[in-house]
């Protein structure tokens, strides 16, 4: 069924900050394939700026709440979509600032779709006012997921036939013949490319470099991103603590070229996370044709195939199997090679742009259509 002329309202996070959330929101309202099949309106629902600033409460933030109420309410009332897409988030203020959206978004009776690009349902369930939120929000709601892994985080609320999966998909980028011209010289490079943010496994990685040094390894290690939990200062103090200062280096935030280069110059990508569901770093190393080492964690498993595209750590703060994992990518070429060609082919056959915006296309469609 042809669903032009159908308006959806899109209800996204949008940069700044930059993270995985606000980079798929930014990529959902740049597609043109939603434009051609839908009438599509946004709103942006990011109350900060900076990634230290998610999970504070100030007048502010408090100011924008009120904004974007009103925002909302004028869309409503002027033309009432067909559908509401929201992005929405489970756990904490942000979760309670979505809810006082969706009450008026129910009050209009607007069928909404909701895009889950976080986890932590199953633990704040336990807190009755939680569990009475969450009821309400997921009445009659359809869920859209990352991973059949995350499923376990909304099984209370999201019945199996109100939910979809979509993986997330980024932008192609092909290397120029210059990036690829490495120095043969050049020590083995690890990257971790994300916010300080300890639960993404900031200190574990330093832990297992350090375990690497005392057995002899020659590496060097990359931080790439922005301060968040952790600080530039009290990160360089943890590393200057382990006698590491000459193997790992905090490089701040790299975008564009820059970034790129880093993944470039790599050998590995290390993300030992808890933090993350499906992180669009792990797909860019992928693209990049690197080994990935992360935990198994949220939909990790669908990203990197154990043994044959990297390795999941059986838990991400086990500083000892991370740096055997890394040993044995430094000491075996060959291995390290083939890992990061088999994460290329997935990366093309399953995360593309194409395929995440076919995706995401065919679920609106089906669930405009869908009838009680």
């Amino acid at each position: 069924m042809s669903q032009t002329g159908k308006n959806i309202l899109f209800m996204l996070h949008l940069p700044p900050p930059v993270h995985g959330s606000t980079i798929v929101g930014e990529l959902v309202k740049e597609r043109e394939i939603l434009h051609k099949s839908f009438h599509g309106r946004y709103i942006n629902l990011m109350l900060s700026s900076k990634v230290d600033e998610s999970g504070k409460t100030n007048l502010k933030k408090l100011f924008r709440v009120v904004i974007i109420w009103f925002n909302l309410l004028g869309k409503l009332l002027h033309r009432k979509p067909d559908l509401c897409y929201y992005a929405l988030t489970t756990t904490g203020s942000g979760f309670y600032k979505d809810v006082l959206f969706i009450a008026l978004i129910y009050l209009f009776r607007v069928k909404i779709v909701y895009h889950i690009h976080n986890k932590g349902v199953i633990d704040a369930q336990k807190k009755k006012i939680n569990h009475l939120f969450y009821k309400f929000v997921f009445k009659d709601a359809f869920v859209i997921l990352l991973s059949q892994h995350l499923y376990y985080d909304v099984e209370a609320y999201v019945p199996h036939n109100r939910l979809y999966y979509c993986p997330n998909g980024i932008k192609d980028y092909q290397p120029t013949a210059a990036l690829l011209t490495l120095s043969e010289d050049r020590p083995f490079t690890i990257l971790f490319l994300s916010n300080l943010i300890e639960e993404k496994g900031v200190f574990v990685l330093v832990e297992a470099c350090s375990i690497l040094r005392d057995k002899g390894c020659e590496f060097r290690c990359n931080y790439v991103g922005g301060e968040g939990d952790v600080s530039e200062k009290q990160f360089n103090a943890f590393i200057e603590k382990k006698g590491l200062t000459e193997q790992v280096k905090y490089l701040g935030k790299r975008y564009g070229r820059l970034k790129e280069i880093s993944f470039e110059q790599s050998d590995l990508f290390v993300l030992p996370s808890r933090y993350d569901c499906f992180p669009l770093v792990v797909l860019e190393a992928m693209q990049h044709g690197l080994p990935v080492i992360t935990a198994y964690e949220g939909g990790m498993p669908d990203m990197v195939d154990e043994g044959s595209s990297g390795f999941l750590l059986s838990r991400y703060d086990d500083a000892e199997e991370l740096a055997g994992r890394i040993e044995l990518l430094i000491s075996d070429p060959e291995l390290r090679n083939q890992m990061g060609r088999n994460g290329r082919v997935k990366y093309e056959k399953n995360f593309t742009l194409a395929v995440f915006e076919e995706r995401l296309l065919c679920i609106l469609q089906e669930v405009i259509d869908y009838n009680k």
